[in-house]
């Protein structure tokens, strides 16, 4: 079959062209998606490191270029947004929870760029897209283990920022073990920094001497304390038990691939990416996940926690999402 296009249809097709936005336009043409990373903390940072990681492995898989700058701080975040921006890159990655006013207003800036910023707020226009940390799933099933392995019925947490992420995370830590200890109580405590390991040791160490026996390590630096004092340990976003193996049990991961495949597929179909990409993060995309160790763990604490974690996976449970500040 032959197709014949006339001037018209030629004419038509570029003014829709002309109406998408225009780093759509942009990446139309071309078969590798341009990402670069703005961190804010160095990219050992548990969090940092995940996102890390699926960028590097979303690269030698060919489905994105990657350039990165680490230790950014807000005073100078705006200006590399903007750097990059102007660069040429097609997704501009980035965490805006301290610079949220700045970040959008370089967003608004450059429309020929897409924004994927991890914030606390929604999206905005068609190139700022936002999303979520949410590894709660995994930490409400590692919350299941612990309450059936603690002596003092006393559980600590330590975290950096009682930002919604960080909160609704210890939160659901506590769901979990409540669910099979009802005589639980809890401490917790902010160390007012994303990456600071001896404070969260210190603020750790606290918490052990104040009672707790098992410690929830939203931040790098808990189990260090809980090694130190020999107490339990379990690890967020990242695998800890290689490095404590005597004393981190199980580990709420978070996988980022999701969410770089999703927005990658977006800027490909030319879809505008001012969406929310936290979905991505839960376990029925395979963005959550908890691994533990069952030597470790009260052979009769498994049973309700994998029933659990199966119903989570089929839709039938939903764990709470509660945003308010633990006390």
């Amino acid at each position: 079959m032959t197709l014949n296009t006339t001037r018209r249809s030629l004419l038509v097709g570029a003014a829709a062209t002309l109406a998408l936005p225009a780093y759509i336009r942009r990446v139309n043409a071309q078969t590798v998606i341009k990402v670069a990373g703005v961190h804010a903390s160095p990219v050992e940072n548990a969090w940092n490191s995940r996102i890390h990681l699926a960028m590097q492995q979303a690269a030698e898989a060919g489905l994105i270029e990657y350039e990165f700058s680490e230790g950014v701080a807000a005073t100078d975040y705006p200006r590399a947004m903007r750097e990059y921006a102007e660069s040429g890159v097609q997704l501009v990655w980035g965490e805006s929870y301290a610079v949220e006013r700045e970040a959008r207003e370089v967003a608004a800036d450059y429309a020929d760029t897409a924004f994927l910023m991890g914030s606390s707020g929604g999206p905005e226009g068609d190139n700022f897209g936002v999303f979520g940390t949410r590894n709660h799933e995994a930490a409400y099933l590692a919350g299941m283990l612990a309450g059936k392995m603690s002596e003092s019925n006393v559980f600590g947490s330590v975290g950096g920022y009682p930002i919604p992420e960080v909160n609704l995370l210890i939160n659901a830590f506590r769901m979990g073990v409540k669910e099979v200890n009802a005589d639980a109580t809890f401490l917790n405590g902010f160390i007012g920094a994303w990456f600071d390991p001896a404070r969260a040791q210190e603020a750790a160490i606290a918490q052990i001497d104040s009672g707790a026996d098992i410690l929830f390590g939203e931040r790098i630096g808990t189990a260090d304390a809980a090694q130190a004092k020999g107490v339990k340990a379990i690890g967020s976003l990242i695998d800890y038990t290689p490095r404590y193996p005597e004393t981190v049990f199980a580990n709420a991961i978070w996988n980022y691939g999701p969410t770089i495949e999703a927005i990658v597929a977006d800027i490909t179909a030319g879809s505008p990416v001012g969406r929310d990409y936290t979905e991505y993060s839960f376990m029925s995309y395979g963005g959550n996940e908890l691994i533990y160790v069952d030597s470790m763990v009260p052979a009769d604490a498994i049973p309700a926690m994998e029933a659990k974690r199966a119903a989570i996976q089929a839709g039938e449970f939903e764990v709470p999402i509660d945003a308010n500040e633990p006390a």
